[in-house]
């Protein structure tokens, strides 16, 4: 994974779009889902960083923007996606990189706590949705227990292979988003989708389709994570 260091992605965009709106506001949920639409997307931080410099600067340009600040990353991302694209052709014939050392961004028992943390913190939301959600109980339950067997896989001896593991860490937050996805009430994920229909009103004309359709998708997820106090497992999400 290109820039396999940087798994403090989403802190380090969210400390600069701090410090370009010029106030320590919380980001919003929409901005969350955005910033993982460029994750999964494969955008550099690099090129994430750039893409918000641009949008500010054209932002303050424009009549819009006068004597106001840009609130919403949204803005930001056809800037985004735009430098994402000039970075991928700078880099085209490009030598390629040899992969990315295993040992040197976390340590054994980081990613150890790491695991067992997300675990703990799995089975005492599966335990909360004992008395009304069995089946959600139930699903959780098995993804608590695999996450905790990957302990094993931690204590061998031998390299850690971070790839490998994301890979194994991102499966089980599919089934996660799976099994809430499957189980949430139709009031709850009416109410999620009219948030984000909400949010993303004043946005719709400058994203395409399917930046939009992402967004959604990501907006739902972390709405029903939220709801259920479930955690994400990536290290991306290495807290």
């Amino acid at each position: 994974m290109e820039d396999w260091n940087y798994f403090n992605y989403f802190t380090e965009i969210e400390e600069y779009f701090w410090k370009k709106r010029g106030a320590h506001l919380l980001v919003s949920p929409l901005d969350w889902a955005i910033m993982e639409t460029w994750q999964k997307a494969g955008v550099p931080l690099g090129a994430a960083l750039k893409g918000i410099d641009r949008a500010f600067e054209s932002y303050q340009r424009s009549r819009r923007g006068a004597g106001k600040t840009l609130k919403n990353l949204a803005y930001c991302t056809d800037a985004v996606l735009e430098a994402a694209e000039e970075n991928q052709e700078a880099a085209a014939g490009a030598t390629p990189k040899g992969k990315a050392a295993t040992t040197d961004v976390f340590s054994r028992d980081e990613l150890r706590a790491h695991v067992q943390k997300k675990a703990e913190q799995i089975a005492k939301a599966a335990e909360r949705c004992k008395k009304c959600q069995l089946e959600l109980a139930a699903a959780l339950r098995s993804v608590s227990q695999t996450l905790g067997g990957m302990q094993a896989l931690l204590d061998a001896p031998g390299n850690i292979d971070l790839e490998d593991l994301e890979r194994r860490l991102t499966i089980i937050d599919d089934k996660i988003h799976a099994a809430v996805l499957t189980h949430a009430s139709e009031e709850l994920m009416l109410k999620a989708r009219r948030e984000v229909d909400s949010q993303l009103a004043p946005y719709r004309r400058k994203m395409k389709a399917a930046q939009l359709g992402m967004v959604e998708r990501q907006y739902l997820q972390k709405r029903l994570l939220d709801e259920y106090s479930l955690p994400r497992v990536s290290l991306y999400y290495f807290t």
